[in-house]
């Protein structure tokens, strides 16, 4: 496994023969430029913006200085990538219009400007001077000192060498020993690399892209990703029923009219009453079959609607229902899915379990939601969580951002609640 970060790399063996140790030498020392560049720029600008802002001229320069941090943060996000496979998440919402304006008005409200402006002056001020410091400790010294011997040899003309200007080395094997010092030093120096760019690039993760936004934008994503499942899925059981009621329920009507055209041609006799069973069971497989693509996606619901549905489910019930759906036009098919297979294992069960002799559908669309009630007058006790079909369904509407609830109290009544976020669509019936 690759690791994602420098802390996993130093936390398994191999690291100093990695390209982490160099990386993290990259960031600092890329860190180290930019931290100089965004001081100066920020200083100038700074400047500049304070002695013109008599004469109006500066105040776009001071605004300008306001938001340094955002550019800083952009290179900075990028520069992350060195030691960290997990990409830093740009915290800024998009302008709620178009131009210059309108950005700048978004800018200036939003925490995450004045976050990445803290970041830009620490960067500028305490963090670069930290990398430049660390990158010459743990890495130019152990080096210089591990050149020893090639320093004696070129520069010194084989008599002496100065380790890092503060002590001259006039012997060979005296220069040995100071180069394997050296490579001593570079090693551990890549271990203070490492720990230096994952501290810092912590501390950066932290100022401009603070978790909470990374997590907002996984959220989302994951909603997204679910809300397309959910459409893939109401897409591939209309296909299937689109397909069973145009391919294998007409060649069973088929095969019916046949065996009942068959039956009349033959004389009476064994051969007719075989005939005429077999019939018999062609039209029990075809009630079955249309049974089951009612069951998969209804017809009338992709045709008509949620309250035609309800009311074909109402009226196959096996005990009576009162229908009261306050809906006009379409609804999301997705919604209207979810609503009717809620409403119609919510109806089986009660024809099973509940020992009611009546229950009513109501519902209706209001302040944005799709509301929808089954109430039924039996014995109650019921539980979403117990077995009753109910639990995937649930699921369901909750990847809708929907919910269930249900109120069954031991002697009843039985009310089961949904409620699904939706808006009216103008698709055609």
């Amino acid at each position: 496994m690759h690791p994602r970060n420098v802390w996993h790399a130093m936390s398994g063996p191999g690291f100093l023969l990695s390209s982490w140790p160099w990386r993290s030498a990259g960031y600092l020392l890329t860190g180290a430029v930019t931290g100089a560049v965004t001081l100066v720029a920020i200083a100038a600008t700074a400047a500049a913006g304070g002695v013109l802002a008599l004469v109006l001229v500066g105040i776009p320069l001071l605004v300008l200085a306001a938001l340094a941090g955002i550019p800083v943060a952009w290179v900075e996000r990028h520069r992350m990538r060195l030691i960290d496979a997990d990409p830093a998440v740009d915290p800024h919402r998009a302008p709620v219009a178009h131009g210059l304006w309108a950005w700048l008005t978004t800018r200036m409200r939003e925490q995450a400007t004045w976050r990445e402006l803290g970041h830009a002056l620490l960067f500028a001020v305490v963090l670069w001077p930290v990398d430049a410091l660390v990158v010459a400790v743990a890495l130019l010294c152990p080096l210089s000192v591990a050149a020893t011997p090639l320093l004696m040899a070129t520069v010194g003309g084989g008599r002496e060498a100065k380790v890092l200007k503060q002590w001259t080395v006039t012997t060979w094997p005296a220069a040995s020993g100071v180069a394997v010092l050296g490579v001593a030093l570079l090693l551990l120096g890549g271990y203070a690399l490492g720990v230096a760019a994952g501290a810092q690039a912590g501390l950066t993760r932290l100022l401009i892209a603070p978790r909470e936004a990374e997590l907002g934008t996984r959220v989302v994503e994951l909603t997204r990703s679910r809300l397309r499942l959910v459409d893939a899925f109401e897409a591939e059981r209309r296909r299937i029923e689109r397909d069973l009621h145009d391919g294998a329920q007409q060649r069973l009507v088929g095969l019916t009219m046949t065996l009942g055209l068959a039956r009349l041609d033959a004389p009476p006799g064994p051969v007719a009453d075989q005939l005429a069973k077999a019939q018999e069971e062609a039209d029990e497989v075809l009630a079955e079959l249309r049974e089951l693509i009612r069951g998969i996606h209804p017809k009338v619901l992709s045709d008509h609607g949620l309250p035609a549905a309800v009311a074909d489910a109402a009226d196959r019930s096996a005990i009576p229902v009162d229908v009261a759906l306050a809906l006009s036009g379409r609804l999301p098919q997705a919604v209207e899915a979810a609503g009717y297979f809620v409403v119609r294992e919510a109806l089986t069960n009660v024809a099973r379990h509940s020992g009611a002799s009546r229950a009513e559908v109501s519902g209706g669309h209001r302040d944005g939601r799709l509301f929808l009630q089954v109430r039924d007058n039996g014995r109650g006790g019921a539980d979403v969580g117990a077995g009753t079909g109910l639990t995937g369904l649930a699921d369901r509407v909750s990847a809708l951002d929907g919910r269930i609830s249900l109120s069954s109290p031991p002697g009843g009544p039985t009310l089961l609640r949904v409620e699904i976020p939706c808006v009216r669509t103008d698709r055609s019936a």
